[in-house]
């Protein structure tokens, strides 16, 4: 089903057009450039580690490198940001499975997801799916808390509590060559079949292009123990998970563009298709749960990128983007007149973008976004009724961001203030109130001694998240009277790092420690009984926690090398909306007391060995802390071994992983349960 309305949609263009011309207006008034003039600029050569960026950042900053995540045992984004330190990626299990990623408690909808600069967004449910997102084409995975030291970005990436960021890689070619390419196959356990394809031409000296491709298909029918005491300490069986079937293609093509040394341009299309089952609860004696939900996702959308450097004091970069999704859910098990429960949206954005840097000193510089949005979404179910019901609802967004940086050897600091305007209009029934909100956010680091790369730093960000369309129109579930849920960040902590000196390896270090505020927490809550829910502001949340990490990296000699590094978590996170409630002082759900990961890895020149683990401490299915609800802790244990091989011009790897290799039985949301031991092999041919 594709619903467009030509009138509406020349509204929401007008509305961007009037936005933007408006944005640029504010940030070329007082420019005065001569456009004829040619301005060199010193070359600049970066050779700053990604560890090294990591240990200077102003607020707490991941990083995980295309290399680093080969070592990982991992498939798919939501795989390796697991490695993440105040990470819970709610996984609801297999390889179709649901996957939501969750920084510092705050929940999904807090956490951007970046691609290639650009927001992500899904207006339905505020919340993205990353298991979607292959790794085949991925060269850099970051995580910021609070927000980048990068200034120079669209409005939009300022606008949340935490930001993943998925950059793909860039066309770079050797002397003489006018194409890269790179085949890739996966095969394993639970009929596992990935072929993928990297392709880069060279055009011309201005021109490239990239496409990828990639097919992924698995029956995910793997064997679990199921426990017939709520418990966990009663009668077992051995079962077969089912209806965990998945078949995911997606395409993406890209042309760049080098006009010079400071100009630049790219356009990105992108398109994603899937159909899964979604495996229910396995909850006893209910075999009809496993088998009665699919999901069909469709997901389209272009994207483009302009960057120029008019002088060393002046830049600009413009974004675009149409983003349409379709997602088709049905469910032939359901207690109602019809038997059945089928649902169909359509989600559309329209979303430009224009930033300007101006480096009033070498030390001293400033920024000015401004994004302008258009999303609306559509509804049709198996109930006319609930179809005519529906709001259809339509939002017009406007942030506005103006940020500062002060950066020089020992000291790197920056502020800035979001302004967001938000109007809602829907079809039918009432519309939510419109918002108009200011967010502040403030970060330092400060490297007190000469000679020790030893860092301290510290961030303060007042965000919100708006309600989502499932929130506030979800047929006879949603509230349009819903207020933003309010968060107030705060983060402190130490960075170390060493370079190599002789026989003493390279080390980083970090700590932190951070209380975040939640106001206004959007519950969903039972009403006249438990088929009757709505959504309401009820929850106040305190979050205080602890995120610890460390690598090192040590050359034993020409032909060897070791790395290793590992994260830890504490997070006490706890519900205080009411004294009187029993609830009160309780962990959220899900959220482990403590949790943490580690790798390690030995490189020689005749192949490598890999070893990476997961753990996690016991959490909570509810919000009421009782046995009955508590998950048992778990570890996950994975192991691979990998050798690069030439033949003629190609580069051959081949890549053998265990997975859980102790076979443990668990599951991180309850009733959800994770696949045992499995294994999976890979042959990549470079060209």
């Amino acid at each position: 089903m594709f619903l467009f309305d030509f009138n509406s949609v020349s509204v929401r263009i007008f509305f961007l057009l009037k936005v933007f011309l408006i944005s640029s207006t504010i940030i070329f008034a007082d420019g005065r450039l001569d456009t004829t003039k040619v301005y060199h600029i010193e070359e600049v050569i970066v050779t700053e580690q990604y560890r090294n960026t990591e240990t200077r950042s102003s607020s707490p900053l991941q990083i995980l490198s295309s290399s680093q995540i080969e070592k990982l045992n991992v498939l798919h984004v939501s795989d390796a940001v697991k490695y993440f330190s105040g990470v819970i990626v709610k996984d609801y299990g297999g390889i179709g499975g649901l996957k939501t990623v969750s920084v510092r408690s705050l929940g999904a909808a807090h956490t951007a997801v970046s691609y290639d600069g650009i927001a992500i967004t899904d207006c339905q449910t505020g919340q993205i799916d990353i298991g979607r997102f292959s790794l085949d084409n991925v060269d850099v995975l970051s995580l910021h808390n609070g927000q980048s030291d990068n200034i120079f970005q669209p409005a939009r990436l300022f606008a949340s509590a935490s930001l993943l960021n998925i950059r793909t890689l860039s066309p770079k070619f050797a002397e003489g060559k006018t194409y890269n390419g790179k085949v890739s196959i996966k095969t394993g356990s639970f009929g596992l079949i990935n072929p993928s394809l990297l392709y880069q031409q060279k055009i011309n000296k201005t021109l490239s292009s990239t496409l990828s491709a990639e097919w992924l298909s698995a029956h995910g029918e793997y064997p679990y123990v199921l426990q017939h005491s709520y418990l966990g300490d009663g009668i077992t069986s051995l079962e077969k998970r089912k209806n965990s079937d998945v078949k995911n293609l997606r395409i993406e093509t890209a042309l760049h563009a080098a006009f010079s040394e400071n100009e630049s341009a790219n356009l990105k299309l992108y398109f994603y298709n899937s159909e899964r089952g979604l495996p229910g609860g396995t909850i006893l004696y209910n075999e009809g749960a496993f088998t009665s939900q699919r999901m069909w996702d469709n997901t389209f959308f272009v994207q483009s990128h302009y960057e120029k450097d008019f002088s060393q004091k002046f830049a600009m970069q413009i974004n675009a983007k149409y983003h349409h999704g379709f997602l088709h859910y049905l469910d032939t098990v359901v207690w109602n007149s019809y038997g059945y429960e089928e649902s169909y949206f359509t989600q559309n954005e329209y979303y430009l973008s224009a930033s300007a840097l101006y480096r009033a000193f070498d030390k001293l510089s400033f920024s000015l976004s401004t994004d302008a949005s258009v999303n609306n979404m559509f509804a049709r179910f198996e109930n006319e009724a609930l179809t005519n019901e529906f709001a259809k609802p339509l939002r017009y967004s406007q942030l506005s961001v103006l940020a500062a940086k002060y950066v020089d050897n020992n000291v790197l600091a920056t502020a800035s203030l979001l302004s967001t305007v938000v109007v809602e209009k829907v079809a039918v029934g009432n519309a939510a109130p419109n918002q108009n909100r200011l967010s502040p956010y403030v970060s330092i680091t400060h490297k007190p001694f000469t000679e020790i790369d030893l860092r301290w730093r510290a961030f303060y960000k007042n965000i919100f998240r708006l309600p989502t369309f499932n929130d506030l129109y979800y047929a006879r579930i949603g509230n349009a009277n819903l207020r933003p849920e309010n968060t107030d960040q705060f983060n402190i902590g130490m960075t170390y790092s060493s370079d190599f000196k002789g026989n003493i390896p390279q080390i980083s270090i970090t700590a932190d420690v951070y209380r975040n505020n939640v106001k206004d927490k959007i519950v969903a809550m039972p009403t006249k009984n438990l088929f009757k829910w709505t959504m309401l502001n009820l929850g106040k949340v305190e979050i205080t926690g602890i995120d610890l990490t460390a690598e090192t990296h040590m050359k034993i000699n020409r032909d060897i090398a070791i790395v290793a590094g590992g994260t830890y978590t504490y997070q006490r996170a706890v519900d205080v909306t009411d004294k009187q409630s029993s609830t009160y002082g309780h962990q959220i759900p899900y959220t482990p007391r403590v949790s943490g990961s580690g790798r390690f890895a030995v490189e020689t020149s005749w192949f490598d060995i890999a070893y990476s683990v997961l753990w996690s401490g016991k959490r909570y299915s509810l919000f009421q802390n009782y046995a009955e609800n508590r998950l048992s802790g778990y570890s996950d244990h994975s192991v691979s071994a990998s050798k690069d091989f030439s033949f003629k011009d190609k580069l051959i790897s081949l890549n053998l992983e265990v997975l859980n290799i102790l076979n443990e039985n668990y599951a991180i949301v309850k009733w959800f349960p994770m696949p045992g031991r499995s294994v999976r092999g890979t042959i990549n041919i470079k060209f």
